[in-house]
């Protein structure tokens, strides 16, 4: 690659990040620490949702320490809403794990970095370089798009050799120091000027002159990427019993989807009423009053639910092991049900005002 290419996209790229970048709670005082909570919190979600989980989750759980001993319950309600759970009790794990290995000190190369549990490639390097200062590459969608099109690259960012091709690109356009900046600086040019589905803002971008996409007029069909496959769908029936103002909830097996979380009762596919006042006999439960509460649908990665729910009002309950009985301020403050059931915990909330 041409040195006076590279000159000019580095001061272009950081001048505009200097300019423009957001501000942002992570970005002030980027100790490892903060960088790496926030690094994992934005895995496939919006920076404007994390905001306030992360501002929450410093002020409760400030350091590493704090991160190895808060019980499981306790971390999975801070991140209730957030989604990809798997990614706090990771989150747990390494904590405990640099605690032990790492004399309570997050480590700075890429090697020791990636035998923690949840830190992957991308955000190795983004630890590394952000709050180290080390001369590593850190590419996510954003990065990978952005450089698609600079270069035209027509090649399918699926890819596993297409994806080395660019990441050596990205290498080379390293600066010797602001690192942290300038991979921060591309992301940021890929979330919010270089954006996907075919609406780049070129006209606004300050390394326009530099992207051989723009130059030839097909910066907005790039990156080319293999489509997915289509998500299952499952339906599924929730129930939400009350019985003497608790509401039934249990938890979910410690593997698999939403492991370890709490959910209302439910069932694969869509019961019949009748089916439902079955179901409710098996669980030892007398309804005195049933009626569909909520349609509602969640998507997962790979699946989605399509849910339809009723509300049962119960005149008595058997003692049974896989429920516990819990009231309305216990599934706000204590319970972590996830986002799957959002509709759900709204009708309780709505149903408790009436």
């Amino acid at each position: 690659m041409d040195s006076q290419f590279i000159t000019q996209f580095q001061n272009k790229l950081l001048e505009w990040y200097d300019s423009c970048a957001r501000i942002l709670p992570w970005r002030d005082n980027p100790t490892p620490y903060r960088v790496w909570i926030s690094e994992i919190m934005l895995q496939q979600t919006r920076v404007d949702t994390v905001k306030p989980y992360f501002e929450s989750f410093m002020k409760t759980v400030p350091t590493i320490q704090d991160l190895a001993d808060i019980s499981e319950d306790q971390l999975l309600k801070l991140w209730e809403g957030l989604g990809y759970y798997s990614r706090a009790k990771n989150l747990k794990k390494a904590a405990n794990a640099i605690m032990q290995s790492f004399n309570g000190q997050i480590p700075s190369d890429l090697e020791s970095l990636r035998s923690l549990p949840g830190i992957g490639p991308y955000s190795s390097g983004a630890i590394a370089s952000i709050a180290f200062g080390a001369r590593v590459a850190a590419i996510d969608g954003n990065v990978l798009r952005v450089m698609a099109r600079i270069f035209a690259n027509k090649g399918d960012i699926a890819n596993r050799l297409v994806k080395k091709e660019i990441e050596d690109l990205v290498y080379e356009l390293l600066p010797t120091s602001r690192v942290g900046d300038f991979n921060q600086a591309l992301m940021e040019l890929g979330a919010t000027i270089c954006l996907p589905n075919g609406n780049p803002k070129c006209a606004e971008c300050l390394v326009n002159t530099l992207c051989k996409g723009y130059q030839k007029g097909f910066a907005a069909e790039l990156p080319i990427k293999s489509k997915k496959k289509e998500r299952k769908i499952e339906q599924r029936t929730i129930f939400i019993i009350e019985y003497k103002g608790t509401v039934a909830i249990r938890q979910r097996a410690n593997k698999g989807l939403l492991s370890s979380l709490w959910e209302f009762p439910n069932e694969v596919g869509y019961l019949s009423c009748e089916e439902s006042e079955r179901k409710l006999k098996e669980w030892g439960i007398t309804p005195s009053h049933i009626s569909l509460s909520k349609t509602s649908k969640h998507i997962f990665t790979h699946l989605e639910w399509h849910m339809i729910g009723y509300y049962i009002s119960a005149q008595s309950i058997q003692e049974d092991s896989q429920f516990i009985w819990v009231n309305r301020e216990q599934v706000k403050e204590q319970y972590s049900i996830p986002t799957a059931f959002k509709a759900y915990v709204e009708f309780l909330n709505e149903s408790g005002k009436k």
